[in-house]
């Protein structure tokens, strides 16, 4: 699984828990039980324009408590995944990507960037400046979290479980990387979550924990003792998950690919869609494809 569909994944299964960890000021100010995923497709030039997708957008209702100081009752939430080593490659895209959306859907947009490699100060506000010569033509901040800049150990310890699971990517030094890894997947094991919740946060630590072979070897060590046992136990169960989801995102492929030579793009929503279903489901449909006259007759949303 790339950088892009694990934190897709992660975040839209973890929403609010996102915004409440990085964002609490923000989160207050909306109403997170409600929140609906947009198509995420953007075509500048239609109909022979180049496509470019965006990550993730999300309409999100304002809260009762925030509504009477805002400007309209609903606002879009858009977050950008960054995993490059610098900042210059999005930075550019954010402001053509908010216009974008302003104009398309007419409602406020919150602008957000998880950066994987750039620290920068942690949690703060971004600022893209374009000039002409002495004159300043364009201002656009937005807000960032860069994982590298946080203190792994306050987050692992911390009481929201996306935060635990998002440590593996945050500063540790060297002699705890091992340890930090342990602890959080011990955390993930006791947790209140669905095995679904727990699968998708212990694999984001397993993933991106920075280890060299003497950090393996001390994370082997580590859960080979009676204090690790369930870890042990979730590993396990990790791994066969792993080999069944791989096997599903090889279906899912495939029907993609076919449904696509058949009606074009699929919405972002769509391919959603398809990611839930389970392996006869996805039997089911493959065989429908040839027959079906548009996306509808697959009972597929076409946005």
């Amino acid at each position: 699984m790339d950088h892009d569909q694990r934190f897709k994944t992660l975040i839209s299964a973890f929403f609010d828990d996102f915004l409440r960890l990085f964002f609490a000021e923000w989160a207050a100010r909306l109403d997170l039980s409600r929140v609906e995923w947009l198509d995420t497709q953007l075509y500048p030039d239609p109909p022979d324009g180049s496509r470019r997708v965006l990550d993730m957008v999300a309409k999100v209702p304002i809260a009762e408590m925030a509504a009477p100081a805002a400007t309209a009752s609903l606002l879009l939430v858009h977050v950008e995944i960054d995993g490059s080593d610098r900042t210059t490659g999005i930075e550019p895209r954010l402001s053509y990507y908010y216009h974008f959306l302003r104009e398309k859907y007419r409602l406020p947009v919150l602008p957000i960037v998880l950066y994987l490699k750039v620290g920068l100060g942690g949690i703060g506000v971004g600022e893209c400046v374009e000039r002409l010569w002495e004159l300043e033509v364009n201002r656009f901040q937005y807000l960032y979290v860069g994982l590298p800049g946080l203190d792994s150990v306050q987050y692992m310890q911390g009481d929201n479980w996306l935060g635990v699971a998002l440590s593996a990517l945050m500063k540790t030094p060297p002699d705890r990387v091992a340890w930090l890894g342990a602890e959080a997947l011990r955390r993930l094991t006791e947790a209140p979550l669905s095995e679904q919740e727990r699968f998708l946060l212990g694999e984001c630590v397993q993933a991106y924990l920075p280890m060299d072979e003497e950090q393996k070897l001390q994370f082997e060590n580590l859960l080979q003792s009676g204090t690790y046992a369930e870890v042990r136990a979730m590993n396990q169960t990790m791994y066969e998950k792993g080999i069944e989801k791989g096997r599903q995102a090889g279906q899912v492929e495939l029907i993609s690919s076919l449904i696509e030579e058949r009606f074009g793009p699929i919405p972002e929503a769509t391919r959603r869609e398809l990611d839930r279903l389970p392996a006869e489901d996805l039997r089911r449909m493959a065989l429908k494809i040839g027959s079906a006259a548009s996306l509808a007759d697959l009972d597929l949303r076409a946005s």
